[in-house]
């Protein structure tokens, strides 16, 4: 008996990046403040390109502690859900097609969510990463660091916990 061929690498890629874009895309405010997502497998990276509009304290300049967290929070809820998606989207439960069509599973929401500033924000793009510490079928909680220039020099870092959305509706 012969094994299936594996799928083309392409389609492969396509199917993970439509759910990447759908997921993002489906949320505005992540497009108000221009965040975007580079996928690498099962790894996200956010990327928050540098506008003047982000700009807290034009004296230093750096960049606004709300902007900050909103990057870090919308950085924990993307890779939060990305993590929970991905194995129905790599077994086929879950069609990347009617991610595009709109229909988006519901987002985590969040239950707090700390945020350590640990040096000012350079006028310049920001990245960040979500680890998932733990996730339930309730609770999850995620750790994400962002930095700028210097992975290793993170300009701030956050945990939060999050209430995971109900699967049977």
């Amino acid at each position: 008996m012969a094994r299936p061929r594996p799928e083309p690498v392409q389609v492969v890629k396509q199917r993970r990046d439509a759910a990447l874009h759908a997921l993002v895309h489906g949320v505005p405010y992540i497009q108000f403040l221009g965040i975007e997502f580079d996928r690498r497998g099962d790894e996200l990276t956010a990327i928050m390109p540098f506008k003047e509009t982000l700009i807290g304290n034009p004296i230093l300049p750096a960049l606004h502690g709300g902007a900050t967290a909103a990057f870090l929070e919308v950085t924990a809820i993307i890779g939060l859900s990305w993590s929970t998606l991905w194995e129905e989207i790599e077994s086929g439960a879950l069609d990347a097609g009617v991610l595009a069509a709109g229909k988006l599973p519901r987002l985590p929401k969040t239950i707090d969510f700390t945020v350590d500033y640990l040096r000012s924000g350079l006028p310049r793009d920001a990245y960040a990463r979500a680890q998932v510490n733990r996730s339930g079928r309730r609770y999850a909680s995620v750790h994400v660091e962002a930095w700028q220039d210097n992975r290793l020099r993170p300009f701030a870092q956050a945990t939060g916990h999050f209430l995971m959305p109900r699967k049977d509706g």
